[in-house]
Protein backbone atom coordinates (compact mmCIF):
# COMPACT_ATOMS: atom_id res chain seq x y z
CA UNK A 1 0.00 0.00 0.00
CA UNK A 2 1.29 3.32 -1.16
CA UNK A 3 1.75 6.36 1.45
CA UNK A 4 -0.52 9.40 0.17
CA UNK A 5 2.27 12.44 0.52
CA UNK A 6 0.91 15.75 1.89
CA UNK A 7 1.55 18.15 -0.85
CA UNK A 8 0.58 21.32 0.86
CA UNK A 9 4.15 23.51 2.03
CA UNK A 10 4.48 24.37 5.74
CA UNK A 11 7.48 24.76 7.84
CA UNK A 12 9.40 21.36 8.38
CA UNK A 13 12.88 21.55 10.58
CA UNK A 14 15.40 18.65 10.04
CA UNK A 15 17.83 18.13 12.88
CA UNK A 16 20.87 16.32 11.21
CA UNK A 17 23.72 15.11 13.84
CA UNK A 18 26.96 14.64 12.19
CA UNK A 19 30.49 13.66 12.81
CA UNK A 20 31.94 17.34 13.82
CA UNK A 21 34.88 18.28 11.12
CA UNK A 22 35.61 21.14 9.19
CA UNK A 23 33.21 21.40 5.64
CA UNK A 24 30.73 19.04 7.18
CA UNK A 25 28.11 22.43 7.56
CA UNK A 26 28.66 23.53 3.85
CA UNK A 27 28.30 19.55 2.61
CA UNK A 28 24.86 19.69 3.81
CA UNK A 29 23.86 23.19 2.65
CA UNK A 30 25.37 22.68 -0.93
CA UNK A 31 23.16 19.43 -1.22
CA UNK A 32 19.91 21.86 -0.26
CA UNK A 33 21.55 24.04 -3.10
CA UNK A 34 22.26 21.49 -5.95
CA UNK A 35 18.32 20.65 -5.34
CA UNK A 36 17.27 23.85 -5.76
CA UNK A 37 15.73 24.43 -2.14
CA UNK A 38 15.93 27.11 -0.32
CA UNK A 39 16.98 27.29 3.49
CA UNK A 40 15.19 29.49 5.44
CA UNK A 41 17.30 28.83 8.73
CA UNK A 42 20.38 26.78 9.22
CA UNK A 43 21.99 26.41 12.53
CA UNK A 44 25.11 24.47 13.78
CA UNK A 45 26.43 23.69 17.43
CA UNK A 46 28.12 21.50 19.74
CA UNK A 47 26.24 18.42 21.10
CA UNK A 48 26.13 16.69 24.20
CA UNK A 49 28.37 13.83 22.62
CA UNK A 50 32.27 14.72 22.09
CA UNK A 51 33.04 15.66 18.28
CA UNK A 52 29.03 15.27 17.62
CA UNK A 53 27.60 18.52 16.00
CA UNK A 54 23.81 19.13 15.38
CA UNK A 55 22.62 20.94 12.35
CA UNK A 56 18.94 22.00 12.12
CA UNK A 57 17.84 23.60 9.40
CA UNK A 58 14.36 25.03 8.35
CA UNK A 59 12.44 24.83 4.73
CA UNK A 60 9.04 25.17 3.41
CA UNK A 61 8.23 22.18 1.57
CA UNK A 62 5.75 19.81 1.25
CA UNK A 63 6.00 16.18 2.88
CA UNK A 64 7.32 14.53 0.09
CA UNK A 65 10.50 17.13 -0.53
CA UNK A 66 11.41 16.96 2.79
CA UNK A 67 11.65 13.44 3.44
CA UNK A 68 13.74 13.44 -0.22
CA UNK A 69 15.88 15.47 1.26
CA UNK A 70 16.28 13.77 4.67
CA UNK A 71 17.26 10.57 2.73
CA UNK A 72 19.43 11.91 0.84
CA UNK A 73 21.18 13.95 4.22
CA UNK A 74 21.24 10.44 5.41
CA UNK A 75 23.95 9.11 2.69
CA UNK A 76 26.16 11.54 3.32
CA UNK A 77 29.47 10.80 5.05
CA UNK A 78 29.70 12.00 8.24
CA UNK A 79 26.13 12.48 9.05
CA UNK A 80 25.07 10.08 11.78
CA UNK A 81 21.81 10.89 11.90
CA UNK A 82 18.55 12.79 10.96
CA UNK A 83 15.07 13.39 12.02
CA UNK A 84 11.97 15.62 10.49
CA UNK A 85 9.76 17.80 12.73
CA UNK A 86 7.35 19.79 12.31
CA UNK A 87 5.36 22.23 14.55
CA UNK A 88 3.00 19.51 15.99
CA UNK A 89 6.53 17.33 16.99
CA UNK A 90 8.84 19.50 18.40
CA UNK A 91 9.82 22.77 20.32
CA UNK A 92 10.92 25.91 18.42
CA UNK A 93 13.28 28.82 19.61
CA UNK A 94 15.36 31.48 18.46
CA UNK A 95 16.79 34.64 19.87
CA UNK A 96 16.76 37.67 18.49
CA UNK A 97 18.77 41.25 19.56
CA UNK A 98 16.72 44.24 18.90
CA UNK A 99 18.61 47.31 19.34
CA UNK A 100 15.61 50.40 19.72
CA UNK A 101 16.37 54.09 19.50
CA UNK A 102 15.83 55.43 23.19
CA UNK A 103 16.42 59.17 23.06
CA UNK A 104 14.75 59.61 26.61
CA UNK A 105 13.82 58.36 29.95
CA UNK A 106 10.10 58.24 29.27
CA UNK A 107 10.79 55.83 26.03
CA UNK A 108 13.31 53.69 28.06
CA UNK A 109 11.04 53.20 30.58
CA UNK A 110 8.50 51.96 27.49
CA UNK A 111 10.93 49.74 26.25
CA UNK A 112 11.88 48.38 28.96
CA UNK A 113 7.71 47.29 30.56
CA UNK A 114 7.25 45.96 26.73
CA UNK A 115 10.53 43.90 26.43
CA UNK A 116 9.83 42.40 30.41
CA UNK A 117 6.10 41.51 28.96
CA UNK A 118 7.92 39.59 26.29
CA UNK A 119 10.33 37.94 29.06
CA UNK A 120 13.46 39.33 27.53
CA UNK A 121 16.24 41.68 28.62
CA UNK A 122 17.88 44.67 28.39
CA UNK A 123 21.44 43.62 27.61
CA UNK A 124 22.87 47.21 26.85
CA UNK A 125 22.10 50.85 27.15
CA UNK A 126 23.32 53.68 25.61
CA UNK A 127 22.03 57.20 25.73
CA UNK A 128 20.07 57.31 22.32
CA UNK A 129 19.37 53.21 22.71
CA UNK A 130 18.74 50.28 24.22
CA UNK A 131 19.56 47.14 23.22
CA UNK A 132 17.06 44.28 23.85
CA UNK A 133 17.77 40.37 23.94
CA UNK A 134 14.31 38.02 23.95
CA UNK A 135 14.53 34.22 23.23
CA UNK A 136 11.31 32.47 22.20
CA UNK A 137 9.18 31.22 19.17
CA UNK A 138 9.63 32.83 15.90
CA UNK A 139 5.76 34.29 16.46
CA UNK A 140 6.59 35.69 19.92
CA UNK A 141 9.62 37.49 19.14
CA UNK A 142 8.35 39.00 15.91
CA UNK A 143 5.34 40.40 17.77
CA UNK A 144 7.62 42.10 20.39
CA UNK A 145 9.40 43.38 17.05
CA UNK A 146 6.63 44.75 15.85
CA UNK A 147 5.54 46.37 18.93
CA UNK A 148 9.31 47.90 19.37
CA UNK A 149 9.12 49.32 15.83
CA UNK A 150 6.90 52.41 16.87
CA UNK A 151 10.43 53.77 18.86
CA UNK A 152 12.19 53.57 15.66
CA UNK A 153 14.63 50.51 15.54
CA UNK A 154 17.95 50.65 14.57
CA UNK A 155 19.29 47.67 14.05
CA UNK A 156 18.12 43.80 14.66
CA UNK A 157 19.92 40.72 14.43
CA UNK A 158 18.48 37.40 14.65
CA UNK A 159 19.56 33.01 15.11
CA UNK A 160 18.41 30.43 13.19
CA UNK A 161 15.79 28.47 14.64
CA UNK A 162 16.78 25.29 16.71
CA UNK A 163 14.83 22.81 17.25
CA UNK A 164 14.39 19.72 20.01
CA UNK A 165 11.44 16.92 19.81
CA UNK A 166 8.82 16.62 22.02
CA UNK A 167 8.71 13.90 24.48
CA UNK A 168 11.13 11.00 25.29
CA UNK A 169 12.67 10.40 22.01
CA UNK A 170 15.48 11.69 20.90
CA UNK A 171 17.64 12.38 17.61
CA UNK A 172 19.96 9.71 18.63
CA UNK A 173 17.08 7.20 18.42
CA UNK A 174 17.45 7.81 14.71
CA UNK A 175 20.95 7.02 14.53
CA UNK A 176 22.34 4.65 11.84
CA UNK A 177 23.90 1.83 12.86
CA UNK A 178 27.71 1.66 14.11
CA UNK A 179 28.66 -1.06 11.51
CA UNK A 180 26.82 0.74 8.80
CA UNK A 181 28.66 4.05 9.49
CA UNK A 182 31.91 2.41 10.12
CA UNK A 183 31.77 0.72 6.73
CA UNK A 184 31.14 3.46 5.06
CA UNK A 185 34.43 5.58 6.20
CA UNK A 186 36.42 2.70 5.75
CA UNK A 187 35.33 2.11 2.60
CA UNK A 188 36.30 5.17 1.06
Amino acid sequence: MRKQWDTEKKLYTLCILTEDTPGILSQVARLFSRKGYNIESIVSGATDRPHTARISIELLADELVVNQLATQCRRLLGVQAVKIFDEETCIRREIALIKVRAADHGTRDEIIQMTNIFRGHIIDVDKASLTVWVFGSQSKNAALIQMLEDFGILEIAKTGTIAIERGRSTIYDESKLKEEYEYGKNVL
